[in-house]
Parts: structure tokens; sequence; C-alpha cells
């Protein structure tokens, strides 16, 4: 008999910044997720515990506007979206929408 193979757990860390980091009460927060696990797949995995930050963090169609969501320092809007793979020790960072004039 074979034991089936877990995949492999991986830590990333999330920086919160501005009004995002009010659902939270955290600059950041490690997380765990299993190898292969997406930008999507982190935001998911947050919303579980704070909705009111994946509300701010997405809307219906994908990243919310506004919002620069950055893996190790790339936005991923430039990259695969929500459908960016994240390696383990991969930082990613979001950040709301910049106002001033």
């Amino acid at each position: 008999m074979s034991i089936p193979v877990q995949p492999h757990p991986m830590e990333i860390e999330v920086h919160l910044f501005g009004p995002l980091r009010e659902p939270v009460g955290e600059k950041s927060l490690p997380v765990s997720l299993p190898e292969g696990a997406t930008v999507g797949d982190a935001i998911d995995h947050l919303g579980a515990d704070h909705p009111e930050l994946a509300d701010r963090l997405l809307d219906g169609d994908g990243i919310a506007d506004g919002i620069n969501l950055t893996r190790n320092r790339q936005n991923v809007a430039h990259l695969e979206g929500l459908d960016t793979s994240l390696s383990d020790g991969d930082v990613l960072r979001a950040a709301p929408p910049v106002k001033g004039g």
C-alpha cells in the first residue's frame, strides 16, 4: 500500500499597506500554502480569515481597480494576474490606490 504524496507547504510573506492593513490589524502576515499555489490562492487563503481584505483586493473581474499587487516587486498585472505562481519565500505586497494631486 502506498502513502499519498502531499504537496510540500511553502511559506510566503504578505505585506499590506495603508487601509488594507485595517481588516487584518498587521503590517505583514506569514502565509502557508501548498506547493504550486498562485496569487489568487493566497488571496483566497487570506479571505477565509479576513473576508473584508479579500473584498478590498478583488472585484468580480479580478484584482480591484487601483490595487497594486506585486510578487517580489513585480506587478502581477504584468505577469499572469491572479494566476501568477508563487514560490517558497516570495513576498506578496498589496497597496491601495494612490490619491492626491
